[in-house]
């Protein structure tokens, strides 16, 4: 499943594509049909990104909500020419710029403003918006009893974390992810919120996950970071920092991924 910053760069790449024009849409798989019908033809005014739900406000006043989940993707193809839909595309967006297919989403659906915010009521603060608030994202995770590795994959909590993010803003902080909320200063708290939202703003500039100060890995002049390089415990056998091996522990379902050194329990 995408993590937050990988939302927010499609809502700002499809704005751009599509934002302000009117837009074909259709569905060749079928299943998005009767919404579809609903907004065909009508100026799509902009994309909003939330946490890892993306909202299509349309001049009509309907807004669309799309989520990826695990198996939801995009493929866009610039220009005019629309190509063969490949694969079962749920949603098509076409105008004279591009042709934007959709598949596998969790959730593709046209409804109403009052459907995005009955949505957004249970979403905790997106850390990559200006209008967040973090103090309530704090005071969540400081009466909680929940491990922090948990609290920060909970959606409710604060959202747009995924397990890349959580594994690495709490090794930059120094937490074991099995602390408790309720057991974290709220210095703490408030420096995991500062953390996680710079990287995910990275992730967003960058298009891609790098946690790490690149003065601690010796590139070569001129190469860039491959895959798997970017991060210091995450899908690592040893931490980058200290050498130590990295553990995981299951938290939310998932591995999380620490060092017992850099982050003691």
């Amino acid at each position: 499943m995408p993590e937050g910053h990988t939302v927010a760069r499609l809502a700002k790449d499809q704005t751009k594509l599509l934002g302000g024009r009117r837009i074909e849409v259709s569905s060749p798989q079928g299943r998005f049909a009767a919404d579809a019908a609903r907004i065909d033809g009508r100026i799509l005014t902009s994309v909003e990104s939330f946490g890892k739900h993306l909202f299509y406000h349309w001049d009509s006043g309907d807004v669309g909500h799309v989520h990826l989940g695990l198996f939801g993707k995009f493929r866009v193809s610039l220009g005019p020419d629309a190509p063969e839909p490949v694969g079962m595309v749920r949603m098509r967006l076409q105008s004279d710029a591009a042709t934007i297919d959709l598949a596998g989403p969790t959730d593709c659906a046209v409804g109403t403003p009052d459907d995005r915010a009955t949505i957004l009521a249970r979403l905790g603060p997106d850390p990559l918006r200006r209008d967040a608030k973090p103090a309530l994202a704090v005071e969540r995770m400081r009466r909680s009893k929940q491990p922090l590795g948990a609290l920060l994959l909970d959606q409710s909590v604060l959202c747009g974390v995924g397990n890349v993010y959580r594994a690495e803003a709490l090794f930059v902080i120094g937490i074991h992810p099995s602390r408790a909320g309720v057991d974290t200063d709220p210095t703490e708290l408030h420096a995991l919120w500062d953390t996680v939202a710079g990287m995910l703003r990275k992730g967003v500039r960058d298009n891609r996950i790098v946690t790490v100060d690149r003065r601690h890995i010796d590139l070569p002049a001129g190469r860039q970071l491959r895959r798997g390089e970017g991060t210091y415990v995450y899908h690592r056998d040893r931490c980058l920092r200290c050498d130590t091996a990295v553990q995981t522990v299951e938290l939310a379902g998932r591995p999380c991924y620490f060092c017992p050194v850099c982050q003691p329990r």
